[in-house]
């Protein structure tokens, strides 16, 4: 009824849903209750968690976060609180085209950072992905290289094909505005048309005498 005040009158409503007016003025001025303040106080951090993720955090991982500071609230209380203020987490979507296939026969490039995946400065491990974006011309696809330090992308292209020169365009990129001395490119257990799986070599060359080693982790 709170909501709906300013398109229905109070009388109107409290007579199609059975109540009394001065039931319904008595919870409207009615101070809030101990657990409905500590709801407040929590979803002001639940907020403050999802927005730190960008918006990618769902409840599990919202939950996990705070558990990680200390704080003790049921999965279900915290999924309640995103649910009703609309909060959602990015979803991993099903049904779309497979992005990097994986030959059984080859042999992989091996896992050079051992599943560790962090850097103690920029431009000593970037990782690599393509995803694809859903358009009403068809699917577009996005390669991307992110510096494992700054979590920031330093390379991407996008193109309407998977062929290698979509994974090229987006080294290239990261190569030219980066120019660095000596990464590692890491990258799921996969292939592109054109691209050596066993080596994971890059064949567009280098710049100011460097060199990238290149790896793939667990098929994605």
């Amino acid at each position: 009824m709170s909501a709906n005040q300013a398109s229905f009158p109070v009388a109107t409503m409290a007579r199609v849903l059975g109540v009394s007016k001065a039931g319904f003025y008595a919870w409207l001025h009615r101070p809030a209750s101990a657990y409905a303040v500590a709801d407040a106080a929590l979803l002001k951090r639940i907020r403050t968690v999802h927005a730190s993720s960008r918006q990618t955090y769902g409840s599990p991982r919202v939950h996990a976060e705070l558990r990680t500071r200390g704080e003790k609230h049921s999965r279900k209380r915290i999924a309640r609180l995103m649910r009703e203020a609309g909060l959602v987490g990015a979803c991993h979507r099903h049904g779309g085209p497979t992005t990097t296939v994986r030959d059984k026969d080859a042999r992989p490039a091996p896992d050079l950072v051992d599943r560790d995946f962090t850097a103690s400065g920029p431009n000593q491990l970037w990782v690599a992905d393509i995803t694809y974006v859903p358009t009403t011309a068809g699917f577009l696809y996005l390669a991307v290289v992110l510096d494992a330090w700054s979590r920031k992308i330093v390379g991407w292209a996008m193109a309407n094909h998977l062929r290698a020169e979509l994974v090229l365009d987006a080294m290239e990129t990261a190569v030219g505005q980066r120019r660095p001395k000596d990464v590692i490119h890491h990258s799921d257990q996969g292939s592109q048309g054109g691209f050596k799986l066993s080596s994971q070599h890059w064949v567009g060359g280098w710049c100011d005498g460097g060199s990238a080693t290149f790896g793939s982790g667990a098929a994605g």
